[in-house]
């Protein structure tokens, strides 16, 4: 029995956009698992079979159908069998865009309207059966954010269907792994503000993130935010994150940064006394929950906690600098206060109005610590000193050595 192998999905879309792509995903139709074990393929897939090629290593699923059987993501039986055509296959995908195939000869086969949709640029569901799914909500808002400079924007009818998903309880039966992958994978997108906005527009953010939610409506003062509204500032805020490229770990902070003023009572609006150290809860409490890398948890937390020290950098004293050092360690984690120094920059310039404004803030931070670093060890141990003792010498070495910067 002969099969068939097409290519699927994001590499079609993207070659028919000139979007640069670099994974290949094929459905084989007309064949058994066995016919591609004897042609060399390696098995992979735990619910249905997935197989990698003997040679490229790419993954090659066979032709499959789904129902659903249960909630969340994984509630789905597979049926795979020969009979299974490309058409029934592409019809279970999420979006007209990643549900067109190409043959061994270039030659386009796209049954639910992709080529037009993406032409018009319209993320538009293939079937009613999208609710099927509510990790659809997540990828959804992440194709808006990776394409959103291209103009595309989320069919009315697809938004109406997420906001049913969005209601319908689903979300929360998503475990923490998969929305981690789709939350991180849209914050490196070029425009990842148009995920947030996506997700509250169909009223998901305040399922998946309601600390973040919580944000918009909440008021700042103008003088040092034109946009006032604390959501907003936080959507310009990763728009600059994503303007001065920064890495995940700086992106997620910057997202979190400023959850302790939507703990403010509404009497003290628009002022956010101590939100810095209110919000370290919340941001722990959403770690937790997206079960986030350690690496991403502990920047969050610091950037919550000192992102005004830095904004305040050129008023702070020698001990307080210091303190700040201490606290990022960094003398053996020099690249996390880099990437805290770009959070606050975004934080900084994420400000209707001010996204040009310099921010001397930060090189000053890492002149203070490179003299701080440049302080050896080596004298003091030479003086027999050691333990405790060696410990204050050290700090009391540092102090100068800052103290003497700031007077230059």
């Amino acid at each position: 029995m002969s099969y068939t192998t097409y290519l699927v999905g994001g590499a079609v879309r993207d070659r028919l956009l000139g979007y640069p792509h670099d994974e290949h995903d094929w459905v084989v139709v007309g064949a058994t698992p066995e016919q591609l074990l004897d042609a060399g393929y390696t098995p992979v897939g735990q619910d249905f079979p997935v197989f990698l090629h003997p040679k490229t290593g790419e993954e090659y699923a066979l032709a499959r159908t789904e129902r659903k059987s249960g909630v969340g993501y994984g509630g789905f039986t597979f049926h795979t069998s020969p009979d299974v055509t490309l058409e029934q296959d592409l019809q279970r995908r999420d979006l007209t865009i990643n549900a067109m195939a190409m043959d061994d000869q270039g030659q386009l086969i796209d049954p639910y309207g992709g080529q037009a949709d993406l032409q018009a640029r319209i993320l538009r569901h293939v079937a009613p059966a999208f609710v099927e799914d509510p990790l659809r909500v997540l990828r959804v808002a992440r194709f808006a954010a990776r394409y959103h400079h291209l103009g595309f924007q989320v069919a009315a009818e697809t938004l109406s269907l997420m906001r049913e998903l969005a209601r319908s309880g689903e979300l929360q039966a998503l475990n923490a792994e998969r929305i981690w992958k789709e939350i991180s994978r849209a914050l490196m997108e070029r425009n990842p503000e148009i995920f947030v906005q996506t997700l509250r527009d169909c009223g998901a953010l305040v399922e998946l993130l309601p600390e973040v939610d919580r944000l918009f409506g909440v008021p700042q003062p103008e003088q040092h935010h034109p946009e006032v509204d604390t959501g907003i500032h936080q959507l310009l805020v990763l728009q600059q994150a994503a303007r001065l490229e920064l890495p995940l770990a700086a992106r997620w902070a910057c997202l979190l940064h400023d959850l302790g003023k939507g703990l403010t009572p509404e009497e003290h609006w628009p002022k956010h006394h101590g939100h810095e150290k209110k919000g370290l809860a919340a941001v722990k409490a959403v770690n937790q929950r997206v079960k986030a890398p350690r690496e991403c948890q502990e920047l969050a937390l610091l950037v919550c906690e000192y992102h005004t020290h830095c904004h305040r950098a050129l008023e702070l004293r020698p001990e307080t600098l210091l303190k700040l050092f201490k606290a990022f360690d960094i003398y053996r984690r020099p690249e996390r206060f880099e990437q805290f120094l770009g959070a606050c920059q975004a934080d900084a310039q994420g400000r209707t109005g001010l996204e040009d404004r310099p921010y001397p803030q930060a090189d000053y931070l890492r002149k203070a610590a490179e003299h701080a670093r440049a302080v050896s060890v080596q004298p003091l141990l030479e003086q027999g000193l050691q333990g405790a003792e060696l410990g204050k010498a050290l700090e009391k070495s540092r102090l100068h050595a800052v103290a003497a910067f700031k007077t230059d």
